[in-house]
This record gives structure tokens, sequence and C-alpha cells, in this order.
């Protein structure tokens, strides 16, 4: 049976400039301390924003397993909490590019990934110029955390059917790091409210702090509870939201929860 509440910490801050993670590791700990499960960063945490330009440069990508993932998993493992994090990982086969969130086990061991599939390109967002969309949809992650989690990952959340496939196979919360410009974020906010009526899910999404680099980066980190409602909102650097099983059966009992999905009608909709 699944635990009665999940402790989630929302981490708005990024990394870049702390090339030995004591900054992240003091802030695990803290969250730790709070008795968080979880720890979620924003988008690639440990990178400085380089959309903001369309020039990519080699250091910004490592291969599985490098620097920016060690050191995650190390801050993990040295707080003793789960972390979803990130970085630009080249994948050694085809030479490619992936924006991929990571997802530690509270001993620093990599027990997840999912790569971003939708990629803006305009001013600030040139994020095609970076890295190439992913080819695998979501799946959901049992193990972990002591609730099933699903994983998205900024523009992921304006098409829906990831939201659809991480509920249909059981997720009870969805964590979407993101970078996304403060004048936009009355719409990202309806967009994420939007998703966890519609996905009777839990949902979590933790934004870079600041403008870098010229891009306009800022806004609240949010979580939101399976009827939509906003449960936090903070640009703090460290958050801490609890999260109640009993309020995602209510939703999973109510409208629109209680709806059955039919793939096999969905499938061939998008066939046509």
């Amino acid at each position: 049976m699944n635990a009665p509440t999940l402790r989630v910490a929302l981490v708005t801050e990024v990394f870049h400039d702390d090339p030995e993670g004591g900054r992240l590791t003091e802030l695990l700990r803290a969250a730790a301390a709070e008795g968080a499960d979880v720890a979620v960063l924003p988008e690639l945490p440990l990178n400085p924003w380089s959309p903001a330009s369309k020039e990519a440069q080699d250091e910004d990508a490592e291969p599985p397993g490098g620097p920016r993932h060690r050191l995650q998993a190390q801050a993990a493992g040295a707080a003793k909490v789960a972390l979803l994090g990130g970085a630009i990982v080249r994948d050694p086969a085809s030479g490619k590019r992936f924006n991929t969130a990571l997802l530690f086990t509270p001993d620093g061991r990599l027990a997840a990934h999912y790569r971003k599939i939708h990629l803006p390109e305009e001013e600030g967002y040139w994020e095609t110029s970076h890295y190439v969309p992913g080819a695998s949809p979501p799946e959901v992650v049992q193990g972990v955390l002591p609730w099933p989690v699903g994983m998205q990952i900024c523009s992921d959340v304006n098409r829906p059917e990831g939201f659809q496939l991480l509920a249909a196979g059981g997720a009870d919360v969805v964590l979407a790091p993101r970078a996304t410009p403060p004048e936009t974020y009355a719409r990202w906010r309806l967009i994420l409210r939007a998703e966890a009526i519609m996905s009777a899910t839990y949902v979590i999404s933790v934004n870079r702090p600041r403008p870098e680099l010229g891009a306009s980066i800022g806004g609240p980190s949010v979580a939101i509870d399976p009827f939509g409602e906003v449960l936090l909102e903070t640009a703090e650097p460290l958050a801490l939201v609890t999260l109640e099983r009993a309020r995602l059966e209510e939703a999973r009992r109510a409208y629109p929860g209680y709806l059955a999905r039919f793939p096999s009608v969905y499938r061939e909709g998008w066939d046509r």
C-alpha cells in the first residue's frame, strides 16, 4: 500500500556556480531535516542557461554519469534524500545531446531518467540549437519514492499526452522542472492546474529563479493538488509541501478523475 503522505522539497535555485556542490548539499540536508522524501530542482540545475543564445558549447553537455550527474548523486547521498535533477547528456552511440531529467535515490544511485521531448526555439530559449527531442514516452517510476512518480520537463506540459500516459500508468505525482519567464507565469499556472485536474495527479513544477545571459527567467515554483488547487507558490530557495493520498483518492472518485480512458480510440485518431 502506498504511503498516506509524500513530503516534497521545492528547491528554486541553480548551482552552476557551485562547483563542489556544497550549497546544493546544504539545501538538500535542510530538506531532509524537514522530512522531505524527495527534493526537486529546476530544469538543467547545474548548467548556466545556455539556450539564451544559439551557440552551443561542448562543455554544456556530458556523457552519462558525467560531472554534473556525479555532483547531484553525491549531494543526494550525503543528504540521504531522493533528488530530481538533470543535465544535458550526450548519447555515446549517436553523439546526440538530450535535456535529461535524472532521478536519484537517497543513496545517490541513478534510478531513472527522462529526455525532454518538446523543445522551444525562440528568443532566450533556443533549445533545438543545444539538444534534440527525446524519442521515448515518459514512464512511471516505482520503488524510488513512497508513491509512483512521473517526470516531464518544462514545455512538455504544453502537450497533455505525457501527463495522460503517466496517469494511465499509475503515477500519483508528476515532477516537472522548468525554466520559464515571469511574464508568462499566469499561463503556465493555468496549464499546470489543468494538467493536474485532467490527470488526477499532484503536480510539482520548480522554476529557475532569475534572468540569465539575457534570457528572461523567473517566477514561482508551484505545487498543485489533483483538484487543481494551488498548495504552494514560492520563489524561496527551499520550501516544502506535504501531499495527501486521501486527497488523491478523492479526486479519482470525483469528476473527471473517474472517467475511463480509451487508448485504442486515441491510437486510431493519432494514426489517422
